[in-house]
């Protein structure tokens, strides 16, 4: 049975560092549903226990609770990989600049990686750089300067080479070292 007293929630590991024979999934149902029965100081101590920081000040119990639920199946489940947190610090970075997330949608590509469009009969290779493209020996600041330039007439960049989820007939995306 789980202490549900101000001491924390226990793992499914034994204090010799054994494994226990409860498997981890009912582990995790038992200190979530512990949860409901511990009091406000014994949520913040388990918070204090798990993020290793203090919790908010003044914060409610509910949110309090939801706090560590999340991160006990953080732990359990693995949490984030480091380049969605990346992506949401981008995302909620452009959010406090301009209130707008739209234009930040588009595809994230790696450096190093190879867009190949079959335009006329004609084929073109553009470079993903850090900081931009490159094609033809020049680097350019955005794809759709690089497709105007192909075409002649305005086009959405990310569209004319297939980023958006409506690839364009002979479009190819090579990542980094697959060329």
């Amino acid at each position: 049975m789980l202490d549900t007293g101000s001491h924390p929630i226990r793992d499914s590991a034994g204090a010799d560092g054994g494994r226990s024979d409860v498997s981890s999934e009912d582990a995790v149902a038992a200190r979530l549903q512990a949860l409901a029965e511990m009091d406000y100081d014994a949520l913040r101590d388990e918070w204090r226990r798990l993020y290793r920081a203090h919790p908010p000040k003044r914060v409610a119990r509910d949110l309090l609770q939801l706090g560590v639920a999340w991160r006990i199946q953080e732990k359990a489940n693995g949490g984030l990989s480091a380049a969605l947190k990346r992506r949401l610090a981008d995302l909620a970075k452009t959010m406090e600049q301009d209130g707008d997330i739209a234009r930040n949608r588009v595809a994230r590509l790696k450096p190093g990686a190879k867009l190949i469009r079959e335009w006329r009969g004609e084929t073109h290779t553009v470079a993903v750089l850090e900081d931009g493209f490159e094609w033809q020996g020049k680097r350019w600041r955005s794809l759709s300067v690089i497709a105007r330039e192909i075409t002649g007439s305005h086009w959405s960049g990310p569209r004319f080479f297939g980023l958006n989820g409506k690839a364009e007939a002979g479009v190819a995306i090579r990542e980094a070292g697959n060329a």
